[in-house]
């Protein structure tokens, strides 16, 4: 969930020609450069010898430090596990935005540094394109891991990040899928929507009990609840894949404005206001004003009957197609100063026992798996991550019913396009 982390603030502007910046001090855990191996050095199809470079090493990984919960999972799980396994240790760097570590990394490429502080980042979206389109990123290595086995590389989810190519400069670590919650003390399954269309309908026949969040810069989940209407009006999401076409937006936002207008006059409030947050919607959902919220979480609304911010009867459930997925993935530096650690590192996140236990949310993290269940061919391996699945309980949208509505993420450019176009065409008409 990087920028819940996932609330991705998407600001490539600000990296352009940039020269040099103040880099915010992480206290304690500041990482200094060591001196490692040269990355080049390293042997891929030798993970042995990978795994031997990376004895006694310190990986600094420099992700976004605002979960508590997130940063005890990182912690106790991987800090332990590469100890333990691999005798590195883990030093985990705090930063309050991604676009922080790619400005860092930025600057230390304008200083001309050839190995700098980072060994690892948690990373996706625009990010990950800067630092591409910066030739920053470690290449060739994502699809070289020894548990690169378990990731379906074939799924435009997971090989393209926001509409941008992978290409082995990334590997996974967790999933989230967008989802809409109800009250099944109130709903029967049967009588929810199951596309954008039958939502209009049950909006304008149960005046006021549907809204969504506004979409703009900070509020991602009402772009993408935008975004996902405009794949169904359009036809499919699969059109929208790859590079940006300003032909196919021109041809189909006048159709999505339409849609939304039409909706409008159905909503909460009719559509004079609309909630800007996701805890927003959470509360008008609790107090009854209206009958779906949403997540982004695999277990559903499970994490937040735990928080109490949605009835004990809440259920999460996906429309038959649509349903934007994405991937959080890690990075390597072509600056790391210990490359070895950090592919250690990248390939212990894909580990099925460390992956089923990140989907739990008692563990703290309670994201979706990076990997494909499918791929784990190990019995034991395999029965471990589908009791995970099956703990996440009645509250988590059926695994089938999310893999059947997974769509990828598309260009970052539509983002914009979709925030000032309903801004512009929908709040303020």
């Amino acid at each position: 969930m990087q920028a819940t982390a996932r609330k991705r603030i998407w600001n490539l502007g600000l990296l352009i020609g940039l020269l040099s910046l103040i880099i915010a001090s992480c206290g304690s855990n500041t990482a200094t450069p060591t001196s490692a191996p040269s990355s080049t050095s390293l042997d891929l199809s030798n993970w042995t010898s990978i795994e031997q470079a990376a004895n006694g090493q310190t990986v600094n990984w420099y992700m976004w430090g605002g979960s508590d919960s997130i940063n005890r999972f990182v912690d106790e799980f991987y800090g332990k596990a590469l100890k333990e396994r691999y005798n590195i240790t883990l030093n985990r760097v705090p930063v309050a935005d991604t676009v922080d570590v790619v400005n860092q990394l930025l600057s230390e490429k304008e200083a001309g540094k050839t190995s700098g502080a980072v060994d690892l980042i948690w990373i996706n979206g625009e990010n990950f394109a800067s630092l591409k389109q910066a030739k920053l990123l470690r290449g060739d290595w994502g699809q070289s891991l020894p548990n690169s086995q378990y990731v379906n590389w074939n799924n435009p989810a997971v090989n393209l990040d926001f509409g941008e190519p992978v290409e082995s400069l990334e590997s996974p670590w967790s999933s989230a899928q967008f989802q809409l919650i109800y009250d099944s003390a109130k709903l029967q399954a049967s009588d929810l929507p199951r596309s954008y269309a039958a939502l209009k309908e049950y909006a304008c026949a149960n005046p006021g009990k549907v809204s969504y969040i506004a979409p703009g810069p900070g509020a991602f989940q009402g772009t993408r609840f935008v975004k996902q209407a405009l794949f169904e009006i359009s036809g499919g999401a699969e059109q929208w894949l790859g590079a940006f076409n300003q032909q196919l937006w021109d041809q189909w936002s006048p159709k999505l404005w339409e849609y939304f207008n039409d909706l409008e006059g159905c909503l909460w409030r009719e559509g004079s206001t609309y909630p800007k947050t996701e805890n927003e919607l959470h509360s008008l959902f609790a107090n009854g004003e209206v009958d779906f919220s949403i997540t982004q979480a695999i277990a559903g609304a499970g994490s937040l009957i735990k928080e109490n911010l949605v009835p004990a009867s809440a259920r999460a459930f996906v429309f038959d197609d649509n349903m934007i997925g994405d991937f959080n993935y890690v990075a390597i530096p072509s600056t790391a100063p210990n490359p070895a650690a950090a592919l250690v590192l990248a390939n212990l996140i894909l580990d099925p026992q460390l992956q089923a236990a990140q989907i739990l949310p008692e563990n703290g993290f309670g994201l979706g798996y990076g990997i494909d269940p499918t791929k784990v061919s190990d019995p034991a391996l395999a029965a471990k991550l589908a009791s995970a699945a099956q703990q996440l309980g009645d509250p988590a949208t059926p695994a089938s019913d999310l893999a059947k509505s997974l769509r990828s993420d598309i260009a970052a450019e539509y983002q914009s396009l979709i925030e000032q176009g309903w801004d512009a065409n929908v709040l303020r008409k």
